[in-house]
């Protein structure tokens, strides 16, 4: 019998994990590997965590050119499986915590509804002034020993803040952008900029997703002064900076430029630079998303040219 706030480090449980993994994953010559000798390396994994001698791998790193040059790193398959343990572990306990409108990485929320949230704000709020910002380099600068404090305000089971401290530490400096424990843990420590500007700022909205986010006021000097008291919380608290190039004060009958749309309070439509990725890497694998991406953000124009591009 497992407490409810004690980690799940049963062997059933870690096969549970493996499962999750597995889902959807291509089969490539490490996934072969692992699985050829399956119950032992289960059988193995869960010893370390047991026992205490659970150690993190190497990562493999690679770089992916998006709207910017990122570089990503990959965990072992076996580390991986560690990450869905802690994941499933650490969600149920924090994401109660979490303000509404934070819309990433969780259960019922994501990057489509963050937008029709957006513009429901502009669309309550059409002459009020938004602060846009977005966090410079957000998951290299994470500072571990605070990321490691505030999970340690909730969580109190030895065994698994050995094992969250691990992972933590296992990467070079942040936290790595490929990890699946890196979403619970970028939520956990911009829950206390969240709550900060919820229950501090009180603005007349506010709204984030990932490390972009917007603040809503009513008048530009308070949107002024937020963005100098936020920016102070930051790197005061979470020893985090704004991005210098996307922080901007305007009013929102304007447009705002968030999350690849501009977003007015009557209508919004895919910016230049979306526009441009669809044309680029529109294929039959991926045909259907973007033709949705299209219908829901699209002027009639732009959906003419898509249907264009594929005769």
């Amino acid at each position: 019998m497992i407490d409810n706030d004690s980690i799940d480090l049963s062997l059933s449980n870690i096969w549970k994990c493996w499962f999750e993994y597995k889902k959807g994953k291509k089969i490539g010559r490490e996934f072969l590997i692992f699985q050829d000798k399956l119950e032992a390396n289960i059988q193995s994994i869960h010893a370390d965590l047991n026992f205490g001698e659970y150690r993190h791998g190497e990562y493999r790193t690679f770089t992916v050119r998006d709207n910017k040059k990122r570089e990503i790193s990959v965990a072992e398959i076996r580390d991986r499986v560690v990450h869905r343990l802690v994941y499933n572990y650490l969600v149920p306990i924090f994401d109660k915590t979490f303000i509404y409108d934070a819309w990433s990485c969780r259960k019922g929320k994501g990057l489509l509804g963050s937008i029709e949230r957006a513009q429901s704000f502009t669309n309550s709020y059409p002459n009020c002034f938004i602060w846009r910002a977005d966090i410079r380099k957000f998951f290299d600068n994470v500072d571990r020993e605070i990321l490691f404090k505030l999970i340690e305000r909730k969580i109190k089971d030895k065994k698994a803040l050995r094992i969250i401290g691990e992972i933590i530490e296992s990467y070079p400096c942040g936290i790595s952008i490929g990890n699946l424990t890196s979403q619970i843990f970028s939520n956990i420590y911009l829950n206390e900029l969240d709550r900060y500007i919820k229950h501090e700022i009180k603005p007349l909205a506010y709204l984030r997703y990932g490390d972009d986010f917007i603040v809503l006021r009513e008048l530009k000097y308070e949107s002024i002064n937020d963005k100098s008291q936020i920016t102070d919380f930051l790197k005061q608290n979470l020893r985090l900076d704004i991005h210098t190039e996307n922080n901007q004060i305007f009013k929102a009958k304007h447009g705002l430029k968030f999350l690849g749309c501009v977003i007015y309070p009557k209508g919004r439509t895919l910016n230049e630079r979306a526009w441009n990725t669809i044309k680029c890497n529109l294929d039959m694998r991926n045909l259907s998303s973007y033709h949705g991406l299209m219908k829901k953000h699209s002027s009639r124009k732009k959906i003419r040219q898509f249907n264009w591009l594929l005769c």
